[in-house]
């Protein structure tokens, strides 16, 4: 975590062309050294986004934490307990400090997402009533739920966008997969709207990562080996999310979506997430760069925002008007015998995986701490 933050003309550039600066991290000692209240201060950032691996490496760290692992092994909870005390408390304080933010921007921005129990993503009832328990138990109206786009996530956040309760779709690899999830939000507003809820106050955003595309794509065509196959690398990940935008704006200019809208009901914007590059021979600002486009929610890792502040090339919308290019450099991905379908689905089953082992890591690392602490006590 750096000390000092930039104030940058370059994020301001990146805000201004409608890009949502969100921080793709979170910990207590971030927010209790005074360090997101900076970022958020001087370097454009407007909201939060956790996940289980970010928790794992924060709790991991036991910086902040201690406190509070002290009382909860006195009251003796299980360790999915404390798991959940603890996050639920660094999102809660998180979207406190965001709430200006929130309130300026009428509850688009100024947002924290917090996660569904990862080993819940393929079963519906379970995302379902994990939601509605995380956003009770976090109590803010600036809080995102956040749904992996699974087969069982869709039915899922439906039924939670239903209930008025905002959220985050996450684990978006595939283009088909992501029109399915625009599908699922609207359907959530039309219950929403049939129960008589206020639909200006239900917001959604849909992460789409990216760099894990080019991860795995360029891996394929290193295989391959030819100048062609090699010429097409650090291509496909922008040219996936060039086509998802262009997905975004075709639904939402259906009747579908225009009559919703006209009943107060908010877009759901694409989310870039992933953004920091696995390629350290790419430009370390290259899916913030190229994937600038108004509506749109950029998530960072710290060294990607930092990255941006001091080297980003912002120059305008970098993504409308791309999409027959993109088509084509996907289609040649796929004349070399990489199958996209493939590749999408192998990156959702193994980023439900990573999260699980997160997760499951986190409960390991907590439950050593609680008997320590235990054993401390007597």
């Amino acid at each position: 975590m750096s000390n000092a933050t930039p104030a940058s003309p370059i994020l301001k550039s990146l805000s201004d062309e409608g890009v949502s600066i969100w921080l793709d991290d979170l910990s207590r000692k971030r927010i209790e050294s005074g360090n997101l209240a900076e970022l958020i201060e001087k370097s454009h950032v407007v909201g939060v986004t956790t996940n289980p691996s970010i928790f794992q490496a924060a709790i991991g760290s036991g910086e902040g934490y201690e406190e509070q692992l002290a009382d909860l092994a006195t009251r003796k909870v299980t360790v999915d307990e404390a798991v959940r005390m603890m996050t639920t408390a660094d999102v809660r304080a998180a979207a406190d400090i965001l709430r200006p933010v929130y309130d300026t921007t009428d509850g688009r921005d100024g947002r924290v997402s917090i996660e569904v129990d990862p080993r819940l993503a393929h079963d519906t009832a379970a995302t379902i009533a994990e939601a509605k328990q995380l956003a009770w138990l976090v109590d803010r109206p600036n809080v995102m739920i956040k749904i992996p786009a699974t087969k069982a996530g869709l039915p899922a956040i439906t039924e939670v966008i239903g209930l008025g309760i905002s959220v985050n779709v996450t684990l978006i690899f595939s283009l088909e997969r992501y029109r399915e999830v625009m599908d699922a939000y609207l359907a959530g507003l039309e219950k929403a709207k049939a129960a008589g809820l206020d639909l200006t106050t239900i917001h959604s955003v849909a992460s789409f990562f990216v760099s894990r595309v080019d991860a795995e794509i360029d891996k394929r065509l290193n295989k391959v080996g030819t100048d062609e196959a090699l010429a097409l690398k650090g291509k496909a990940a922008l040219a996936n999310a060039r086509l998802a935008y262009e997905a975004y704006e075709q639904v939402f200019a259906t009747e579908r979506a225009t009559r919703l809208e006209a009943a107060g009901a908010n877009k759901q914007r694409p989310l870039w997430a992933s953004t920091g590059v696995k390629d350290p021979s790419y430009k370390d600002t290259l899916y913030v760069d190229e994937l600038v486009a108004p509506g749109t929610v950029n998530t960072m890792p710290e060294g990607t925002l930092l990255a941006t502040a001091d080297h980003g090339d912002i120059h305008g919308d970098a993504v409308s008007g791309t999409y027959d290019a993109s088509r084509a450099e996907i289609a040649a991905v796929e004349k070399l015998g990489i199958s996209y379908d493939e590749v999408v689905q192998q990156l959702e089953d193994e980023a439900v995986d990573k999260f699980e082992v997160a997760w499951n890591d986190l409960l390991g690392t907590v439950a050593t701490r609680l008997a320590a602490k235990e054993a401390q006590a007597k």
